[in-house]
């Protein structure tokens, strides 16, 4: 069990408020844009978890939890992606903070990509249309040819509608599909 699940747990909460209270978009989207810092993002986590817990010591006890807690990676996505480094161009589009970096060579996956298309650097987030050329023109090439991979639906339609084509991710399979043509013939 992580941290932030023993402390919500400890605290009464149900799983997954600290993440609610996290990511809502008054606090999660001024510091995917860059306009916050992490700590400024972490003081509001502890202030917007004051309305469920009322020991301030304990908001901020999680708040920082959930800030400071490790980030993970499909381990399966990562090797089809190292498989696609090598035959066409991979473009990482985030909606991240400016610790992404540290955070990729964490996870040794700061050579992953070619290029990387932060919303905390860019000061524009998904499903913003503007990202999706960005993240093309990084690539090189036009939106018809970028396959736009995603695990939420409106970051997809918004890749679609600029002339990508979208992958609604859910599973490993559903990349591994998408990439299937990529591997034929060699």
């Amino acid at each position: 069990m992580s941290r932030v699940a023993e402390l919500e747990r400890e605290l009464g909460l149900a799983e997954g408020t600290a993440a609610g209270v996290a990511y809502a978009p008054e606090r999660d989207l001024p510091l995917l844009l860059g306009r916050v810092s992490y700590e400024e993002w972490t003081d509001a986590v502890e202030r917007g978890l004051g309305e469920w817990v009322s020991d301030g010591r304990r908001a901020r006890e999680l708040a920082v939890a959930f800030a400071e807690a490790p980030s993970w990676v499909d381990q399966v996505v990562v090797e089809l992606l190292w498989r696609v480094r090598g035959r066409a161009r991979v473009v990482l589009v985030t909606n991240a903070t400016v610790r992404l970096e540290k955070e990729l060579a964490a996870l040794g996956l700061a050579d992953l990509a070619h290029e990387v298309v932060s919303s905390a650097r860019e000061g524009v987030a998904k499903p913003d249309r503007r990202i999706y050329r960005l993240a093309a023109e990084r690539a090189g090439v036009p939106e018809e040819r970028c396959l736009f991979v995603d695990d939420r639906l409106e970051n997809v339609e918004a890749a679609v509608a600029c002339g990508m084509r979208g992958v609604h991710y859910r599973q490993a399979e559903d990349l591994r599909g998408a990439l299937a043509g990529m591997w034929e013939g060699r």
